[in-house]
């Protein structure tokens, strides 16, 4: 059976053909960018936000974006399903070189892959879920969304060796994000993210829910959190494109507040499936 197709530099070939080189420099060094955008019954969620993203992240280690908004989309259109809840991965390597040589080589072209894929339903969405915090042990760029995620994933699978579902990192006694997510905390009533700088990769979802608190008159901030702050907080949620916002209800085997969904999650979470739906 010939598997779903996807997009790799210029074609649409089906997934189980789809090759590069071995000489590709993401392959080698993990020279490259990603980006994940959800669509919701065909339409994808902030897309120009996504795509300024990529671009940013392309800049951030010396790259152009290959095509405009426009041909993105185009691009993205044969690889939707409109009938499902999906997101699509595209990544962008610097290429194939003649050499395995840690300087940037001239004149190659960019590889460039896309695939879509069905969003899952995540289990704990609504009773919350456990997290453990860590050292944030990352490099310091990590405002650039690079495929080099060795370290993110170490963090994330010591979260599951604990039974937990994502790891909350500390760095110099501060939060700066999740193996795979944002963080957000109510602290005495207000919802606290930390800054975007740096040192978190500020997610489109992050940005959404901070403009559904203006709008919605809710209590909000971004600015630096301290663990000891963290583990005396109301709530703590955890959020990103595919999983969404995400309440934490234990950490490091300690109970969040009482060990329940919080009151702002579920007003947040309320507002936030209305604006998706508004949206479609």
């Amino acid at each position: 059976m010939t598997s779903k197709p996807v997009y790799l530099n210029g074609q649409y070939v089906p997934q189980d053909e789809a090759k590069i080189s071995v000489m590709d420099r993401g392959f080698l060094f993990g020279d490259g960018v990603y980006e994940v955008i959800p669509c919701y019954l065909g339409h994808l969620f902030h897309f120009q936000a996504h795509i300024d993203r990529l671009t940013a992240s392309l800049a951030g280690i010396r790259m152009e974006n290959p095509y405009t908004t426009e041909q993105w989309l185009e691009i993205f259109k044969s690889l939707i399903d409109e009938r499902e809840n999906q997101y699509i991965y595209v990544q962008i390597t610097r290429g194939v070189a003649p050499k395995r040589d840690h300087a940037f080589p001239e004149n190659i072209t960019p590889t460039i892959f896309a695939v879509c894929n069905n969003i899952a339903p995540f289990a704990g969405l609504e009773t919350g879920v456990k997290a453990i915090t860590a050292d944030d042990s990352r490099w310091k760029f990590c405002n650039i969304k690079a495929i080099a995620l060795l370290a993110h994933l170490l963090h994330r699978q010591e979260a599951v060796d604990e039974g937990c579902a994502e790891a909350i990192l500390i760095k110099n006694g501060v939060v700066t994000e999740g193996a795979a997510s944002n963080v957000f905390a109510v602290i005495d009533g207000v919802l606290v993210t930390p800054l975007k700088d740096n040192r978190i990769l500020a997610g489109i979802t992050r940005d959404v829910i901070l403009e559904l608190a203006v709008k919605h008159n809710i209590p909000h901030c971004e600015r630096d959190i301290s663990l000891a702050e963290l583990t005396t907080a109301t709530e703590i949620w955890v959020t990103s494109s595919t999983r969404e916002i995400i309440p934490v209800v234990e950490l490091d085997g300690v109970a969040v507040a009482d060990g329940k969904v919080g009151a702002v999650w579920d007003t947040m979470n309320t507002i936030f499936q209305a604006y998706k739906q508004s949206l479609l």
